[in-house]
């Protein structure tokens, strides 16, 4: 097994750009979807600016996964993807999405008023600050999600390969 770092690994690589990063985006894209109802852009805001909305939270999702995962595959000292402590990287990716998730969320309905909840979206009170629920959901669902099906298919051979 290779001792390199993980960023230096040609397979963790492309896990995380060709895997990763595609089903985090696909999976942030219909979950963003699925939960307008649960902001008062759905009742307030024309179509296109909905459709904004969405292709901008999704991009934000990817961004917002791609430096949890990262920032965990540094803090970890991960190495070739070979030597990946899965869990681990699962679990500290969705952590620090939810850490995020909870500083935007209060200072982007509490302090900038940028959106708001609808009556739709259940809530959190955490120390006095509320919180919607869906995202966090969200975020503890979905990197790990993500990381699973990347690696699943990492481990599948290509059907040229196989041939």
């Amino acid at each position: 097994m290779s001792a390199a770092a993980w960023y230096r690994d040609r397979d963790a690589r492309a896990l995380i750009a060709f895997g990763y990063l595609p089903w985090l985006g696909g999976l942030n894209l219909a979950w963003e979807t699925v939960q307008l109802p649960l902001y008062t852009l759905w009742s307030e805001a024309s179509a296109g600016t909905i459709a904004f909305s969405v292709a901008h939270c999704t991009a934000g999702d990817i961004a917002i996964g791609a430096a949890a995962l990262i920032m965990v595959l540094i803090l970890a000292r991960e190495r070739a993807l070979a030597q990946w402590r899965w869990r681990r990287i699962a679990v500290g990716t969705a952590l620090a999405g939810v850490a995020y998730t909870v500083f935007s969320e209060w200072s982007n309905t509490a302090v900038l008023g940028s959106w708001a909840y609808s009556d739709l979206m259940p809530t959190l009170q955490v120390g006095g600050i509320v919180l919607g629920a869906s995202p966090i959901v969200q975020w503890l669902l979905l990197p790990p999600l993500a990381l699973y099906l990347a690696r699943r298919a990492a481990r599948k051979p290509h059907p040229v390969q196989a041939a």
